[in-house]
């Protein structure tokens, strides 16, 4: 029975939970970033060039 009250009381397993949640999201903010940022250098390059030429 003691067992079970310290299997409930525990919550470092929450907390691992709650890191690689909070991971994921910034791990899936940084992607968004860096594919909306490479789109606007390639429109950016795109329009330099034409006007180069």
């Amino acid at each position: 029975m003691n067992a079970i009250r310290k299997f409930v009381a525990d919550e470092s397993g929450v907390t691992a939970i709650e890191y690689g949640l909070i991971a994921a999201l910034i791990a899936a903010a940084i992607v968004i970033s860096v594919t909306l940022l490479g789109t606007n250098i390639s429109a950016l390059f795109t329009k330099v060039a034409g006007k180069i030429v």
